[in-house]
């Protein structure tokens, strides 16, 4: 069985990557840096872009199943070349705000887009299709990562915000079984981390797995949302910064916690104290 995996140099693309190699399936990417990647028996490369019509054709020659990363515009174009190219199952994952758990949700920036993309998907006549929509990654963590090694302390605007936020491990192994498992076709999968989580308690966890205390200090939405907009589209620091308010001040207008990764992976989600432990390296130093 050949599967392509788009999206294959991203933290969670080289979980998904090093899983089904795992597997002794044939592998391919399809990257923009090929001199990223290892070799390693299996895989194959394909150096393109999802955007290229041409790239799509190459990558898509032979493969049965696909791991399709989330790059909004392409959706439709890569669905339509994975059917003429006979693939039969492709899997994409969008996000959590896709399932729109609540009004807040509803009125994101981004939910219509995430959904224009599952459509586009499962209207496109493959044999079998998925969705998964992770919870915020943990590794969004890392945005702190230089203002903690360095002076011990981040600046947040709603430190106290919750979230089931998801280790980027457990929705590489749900990609890998989606990939891999008959049984979930059609479906739209909601994948959290087990437990809802303060942002001001994933940084206590970081200190712990890295034997420093760090600190957490409020800094201004607006400030934020400068600082943000650097490197976030101002339609995605603005949901993001509604979500953190609304759950701040009432937790039960956070995202619950949902059982999707144990009944996909058979195993139970990791809490984020693991992923803290994972990424003690990125933390560490000052």
């Amino acid at each position: 069985m050949s599967i392509l995996v788009t999206g294959a140099t991203g933290k969670t693309g080289r979980h998904i990557v090093r899983e089904l190699l795992a597997t002794e399936k044939d592998v391919r990417i399809l990257t923009r840096r090929p001199d990223q990647v290892e070799p390693r028996p299996g895989l194959s490369v394909v150096e393109g872009d999802l955007m290229s019509p041409q790239s799509l054709s190459a990558a898509l020659d032979g493969v049965e199943r696909a791991f399709l990363f989330p790059v909004l515009p392409a959706i439709g174009a890569f669905a339509d070349a994975a059917r003429h190219a006979g693939v039969r199952r492709v899997v994409l994952f969008t996000g959590a705000w896709a399932a729109g758990h609540t009004e807040r949700d509803l009125g994101s920036w981004v939910l219509p887009r995430y959904r224009e993309a599952e459509d586009a998907l499962a209207g496109a006549g493959l044999a079998e299709w998925t969705v998964l929509r992770p919870a915020p990654f943990a590794t969004n963590a890392l945005w702190w990562a230089a203002s903690l090694r360095e002076r011990g302390v981040v600046g947040l605007p709603h430190p106290d915000a919750l979230c089931p936020v998801i280790h980027e491990a457990d929705i590489a192994g749900a990609v890998v079984r989606t990939l891999l498992d008959d049984g979930h076709h059609g479906a739209r999968h909601t994948l959290t981390g087990p437990a809802l989580v303060t942002q001001a308690e994933q940084v206590a966890a970081i200190g712990e797995a890295v034997g420093r205390t760090l600190r957490v200090e409020r800094m201004s939405p607006e400030r934020w949302r400068t600082e943000a907009e650097r490197f976030l589209r101002p339609g995605i620091a603005g949901d993001l910064l509604r979500e953190w308010s609304e759950t701040e001040k009432d937790p039960s207008t956070a995202l619950p916690v949902l059982p999707a990764v144990a009944e996909i992976t058979g195993r139970p989600a990791r809490p984020f104290s693991q992923w803290a432990h994972d990424h003690a390296a990125d933390f560490a130093g000052a």
